[in-house]
C-alpha cells in the first residue's frame, strides 16, 4: 500500500481500516493525492466488506465521466483488480462482479434521482462528495445525506468530503472544517511529501514557477491554504436563503448570460433588483461546463425565454442561435474600455447583494471568493482578475443598463461640480 498511498495518508489509511470514524473531510492543494487516496479506500472497503456499496457525487452530472469515474477506475487498476470489475456508463456505475456490489455515480443537479436509489445487495456504506466546495452549503449536504443514507442499515455509514480550500475563510466549507463534531476527522495535505515520480517533472516545474512568480497563488493552489487577506472585491455580499414567498413578489427581474463550454462554464443568472433599497437578489442559476446552447435553452421556462437576457457580445453566433432556433429574447451587451471596472464598481456600491447558495451555488462561491491578486513583491494588482468570475460577469451583463445610467449620472455630477474657467465663458 505504501506504493499507492502518499506518506501523509498512512495514518488515515489505518483509521479507515478500523471502520469507526463516520465522517472524513479531506482538504488539500493540487497534487496532494487526496482523491486518489479516497478512490483506493472505497475500492478496498468494498472488497473487505461483502455487503458494502458506495455512491460518489459531483455537483453537476456532466463532470462525472472525466473526474471521479475515471479516478476510481484508475484505483481499481492500480490495485490489480480491473479484471474483477465491470464499468457501465448509462448510468455511470462500477460493479464488483464476484459479489454484485456497486459504486454509483450521481450528479446533485438532479436530486430526485437520488431518492430512487436501489441496491440489489447490502447497504450503502460510503458517500463521497468530491469537490464539495462546489455545493451550495452544509444544508444541501445534509439533504443529500438524508436521501442516500436512509438509516435502514445498522452498519457503519461513512461520509467523505474532499476539496481544494477556497481562498476566503468565509467560504461555508472552510468554516465547516473548523467545527468539532463527534465522529469527524479533518485532514489537510499538500504535494510536498508525495513522491516526485508520482507527480512528474511538468507538475513540479509548474509548481516551482508559480512559487517564484506568485507566492500567494502557489500557497493557495498547491499548498491548499486559505489566503484571503482582505483583498476580497465584494464586501457587501450576504449568503442566505431566498424563499418562494419572496420570489413571488419579485417584480423587477433581470437576466444575464456568460458563455462558456469546455474549461469555463456557461452561466445564466436571474435576479430581482430593489432599486429603492439598492439590493440585488440572485435567486436562479443555470451553470455547467460542456453545456451546449440547445441543452441550456431546454432548461429555461417559457417566461425566462421571453424575458430579456443580456449576454456577452463576444459570442454573436451563440446569440443568433439562441434567438433564432430557441426563441430566446437575448441581447448583446457592448464591451468598452473600462466596462469591467464600471460594472464591478456599480455592484460594490449596492447596499447588499443577497445570494441564495442553494439556488445559485456558483454565484455564491464566486462573489465570496473573488479577490484582487498581488505581485511577487506582495503589492496589490489593481486590475480585476479575469478568472472564476462567470456568475459575476453574468450579473454585470444583466445590470448593464443600470450601470450605464449610473456612469452617466456620475459624469453629469462631475460636470456640475467642476468650476468653469473664466476664458471658456466667452467661447
Amino acid at each position: 500500500m505504501s506504493e499507492l498511498i502518499a506518506p501523509h495518508f498512512h495514518d488515515l489509511h489505518k483509521e479507515f481500516k478500523k471502520d469507526e470514524t463516520t465522517e472524513y473531510i479531506l482538504r488539500g492543494g493540487r497534487g496532494s493525492t487526496k482523491s486518489s487516496f479516497l478512490s483506493i479506500e472505497i475500492a478496498l472497503g468494498i472488497v473487505r466488506d461483502p455487503k458494502a456499496n458506495a455512491i460518489v457525487l459531483r455537483r453537476f452530472e456532466n463532470e462525472i465521466r472525466d473526474s471521479v469515474f475515471a479516478q476510481i477506475q484508475w484505483a481499481i487498476a492500480m490495485l490489480g483488480m480491473d479484471d474483477l470489475w465491470r464499468a457501465y456508463t448509462s448510468p455511470f456505475k462500477l460493479v464488483y462482479e464476484p459479489t454484485g456490489q456497486v459504486i454509483l455515480f450521481k450528479g446533485a443537479d438532479n436530486p430526485k434521482k437520488l431518492k430512487s436509489l436501489t441496491l440489489t445487495k447490502g447497504y450503502l456504506k460510503y458517500g463521497w462528495f468530491e469537490e464539495v466546495d462546489q455545493f451550495s452549503g452544509i444544508e444541501e449536504i445534509r439533504n443529500l445525506e438524508q436521501s442516500i443514507f436512509r438509516g435502514e442499515s445498522n452498519e457503519t455509514q461513512i461520509e467523505l468530503m474532499s476539496y481544494n480550500p477556497p481562498k476566503s475563510a468565509r467560504s461555508w466549507i472552510n468554516e465547516e472544517a473548523t467545527k468539532d463534531k463527534p465522529g469527524r476527522v479533518v485532514h489537510s495535505s499538500d504535494f510536498l511529501s508525495v513522491p516526485e515520480e508520482w507527480l512528474g517533472e511538468k507538475f513540479l516545474t509548474n509548481a516551482e514557477h508559480l512559487k517564484l512568480t506568485n507566492l500567494d497563488a502557489y500557497r493557495h493552489e498547491y499548498l491548499g491554504e486559505e489566503t484571503g487577506t482582505g483583498l476580497e472585491v465584494f464586501t457587501n455580499v450576504s449568503i442566505r436563503k431566498i424563499t418562494n414567498k419572496q420570489t413571488h413578489y419579485f417584480d423587477n427581474r433581470h437576466q444575464g448570460l456568460d458563455f462558456g463550454y469546455a474549461a469555463d462554464p456557461l452561466c445564466f443568472e436571474q435576479a430581482h433588483f430593489d432599486a429603492k433599497k439598492k439590493r440585488l437578489y440572485l435567486f436562479f442559476e443555470i451553470s455547467g461546463t460542456k453545456l451546449a446552447n440547445a441543452a441550456f435553452a431546454a432548461k429555461l421556462s417559457q417566461d425566462r425565454l421571453a424575458d430579456v437576457t443580456m449576454a456577452d457580445a463576444s459570442e454573436p453566433k451563440s446569440i443568433d442561435e439562441l434567438r433564432d432556433e430557441h426563441q430566446m429574447n437575448v441581447m448583446a451587451v457592448d464591451k468598452y474600455p473600462g466596462s469591467v471596472e464600471h460594472g464591478i464598481k456599480y455592484l460594490q456600491d449596492l447596499e447588499e447583494i443577497i445570494i441564495d447558495p442553494h439556488r445559485c451555488p456558483l454565484a455564491a462561491k464566486e462573489f465570496i471568493n473573488y479577490a484582487l491578486d498581488v505581485n511577487r513583491q506582495g503589492e496589490t494588482i489593481s486590475k480585476y482578475p479575469d478568472k472564476d468570475n462567470h456568475a459575476i460577469d453574468a450579473t454585470r451583463y444583466m445590470m448593464s443598463q443600470a450601470i450605464k445610467e449610473a456612469k452617466i449620472d456620475r459624469r453629469k455630477g462631475r460636470n456640475k461640480s467642476r468650476p468653469i474657467p473664466v476664458r471658456s465663458r466667452w467661447r
